[in-house]
């Protein structure tokens, strides 16, 4: 059985509460595959990422031919806001249908008129949003140029300064440091592990710290990082002070150089 998740943010949670510690968040439009019902009205899903959790029913769309038919559609992405108000008419008065945050999945209708695009929502519902905030939604890397694919890593990652810190976030509300490496790869059409290690059955691989680019990833105990280049990497982090997306160097002259990082790298990290 397939669900659509119907709300902006949908928790994904350890147990069937919502007082439960979150593990991850799925982004409105993602379609998950139900496993099993641990309680009523919860659901243990997975998602396309593979990555498995629980989720209140309330939160979905759980309906195999509607999922059938939106996995069928077109889509487009919203990347380039935080966040983005579906409007009933395409004209900046018009009444707010849904509050949508990056990397919700929504279906375009049409073309572009004036700068709006016609969506299509989960619940069938029609609304508009600017063009400029959507983009195509990625099923594969957005460049087979190395250097361009790298800079498109990066740039996707440092689209969540300003955003702070939350266990198991992974939008624009709160975010942590596996969210955001993993949402930065995620809108460059790449799928990479949720968590912050490396997983064989995923498309990152182990490469020595000499080598290291931008776009590949810092492995720390409980912690991971993007290489941004020039000695620099950015992460979001729970360290009071920062709380939330930050950047930091690996040279040790620079004023926001982090040795409690540095000294305890485990792995580096790169798709390429």
């Amino acid at each position: 059985m397939k669900a659509i998740v119907k709300v902006p943010v949908c928790s994904l949670l350890a147990a069937p509460t919502r007082e439960s510690t979150l593990e991850d968040e799925v982004l409105y439009g993602m379609v998950v595959e139900i496993l099993e019902a641990p309680a009523p009205g919860w659901y243990r899903i997975r998602t396309h990422y593979r990555y498995e959790g629980i989720v209140s029913g309330e939160d979905l769309l759980v309906d195999d031919e509607a999922a059938a038919r939106w996995e069928a559609l077109p889509k487009k992405v919203i990347r380039n806001k935080n966040f983005c108000d579906v409007l009933s008419e395409p004209k900046v008065q018009g009444w707010i249908l849904a509050a949508l945050p990056r990397g919700g999945v929504v279906s375009p209708v049409g073309q572009p008129e004036k700068g709006w695009r016609k969506i299509l929502l989960v619940d069938g519902r029609t609304g508009f949003l600017p063009e400029s905030i959507l983009s195509d939604l990625p099923t594969a890397p957005v460049s087979q140029d190395e250097s361009v694919l790298r800079q498109a890593l990066v740039d996707s990652a440092m689209l969540y300064r300003g955003t702070h810190y939350r266990w198991g976030g992974k939008s624009p509300m709160g975010i942590d440091c596996s969210g955001l490496c993993s949402m930065a790869y995620l809108l460059c059409g790449i799928l990479i592990y949720r968590d912050a290690h490396i997983r064989e059955d995923f498309p990152i691989h182990e490469i020595p710290i000499e080598a290291i680019k931008p776009g590949d990833l810092l492995f720390f105990p409980g912690h991971v990082a993007m290489y941004i280049g020039s000695g620099r990497y950015c992460h979001s982090t729970g360290k009071h002070g920062d709380n939330g997306f930050t950047v930091n160097s690996l040279i040790p002259s620079d004023p926001d150089y982090r040795a409690d990082l540095r000294e305890h790298i485990t792995q580096v990290g790169s798709y390429f």
